[in-house]
């Protein structure tokens, strides 16, 4: 019997892990929808085009060399100060953790102008009372942190 190498394990892609991947970046937009007014504080977040599927092919590269392949996953998704679980397989035992940190974009020129013509306008910058008045605007690029849930000793960190 031979062993099968992690860089090996992309030849298992199947249209079923392609299919049930797009199906958990669905809960993805859902969860960071609904943290953004509750959890994040914002009253728009902004996700660049490329940042799901960036989500998809990464998780699809983790998963192969899993046990349960995808079905198994126990995504964390963060952003800065939020974070929400989701469960790919609910009827399914969790084999490995995904923490997925997405970043927001730092230090770009417009919410500075946003903030500069909101202070003219209004006479001051202050937010409106029980109105949340930014935008988040997350980058493409992320951190993939997974941990096998049955193996002690196991981390892998990928910047993607």
């Amino acid at each position: 019997m031979s062993m099968v190498s992690e860089s090996d394990c992309g030849l298992f892609y199947s249209p079923l892990e392609e299919s049930l991947c797009a199906q958990i970046v669905e809960p993805i937009v859902k969860s960071l929808s609904d943290a953004t007014h509750t959890v994040l504080h914002y009253s728009k977040l902004v996700l660049p085009d490329l940042l799901l599927p960036n989500i998809g092919q990464e998780l699809l590269h983790l998963a192969p060399s899993e046990p349960c392949s995808l079905k198994g996953a126990l995504v964390d998704l963060c952003v800065e100060q939020g974070d929400h679980k989701i469960t790919v397989d609910p009827n399914l035992v969790p084999t490995f953790h995904l923490t997925m940190v997405l970043r927001p974009v730092v230090g770009e020129l417009w919410p500075k102008l946003q903030r500069l013509f909101r202070a003219r306008g209004n006479g001051s910058p202050q937010r409106q009372s029980g109105r949340h008045t930014h935008t988040l605007r997350l980058s493409t690029r992320f951190r993939a942190i997974k941990r096998k849930l049955y193996s002690s000793g196991e981390l892998l960190i990928e910047e993607c």
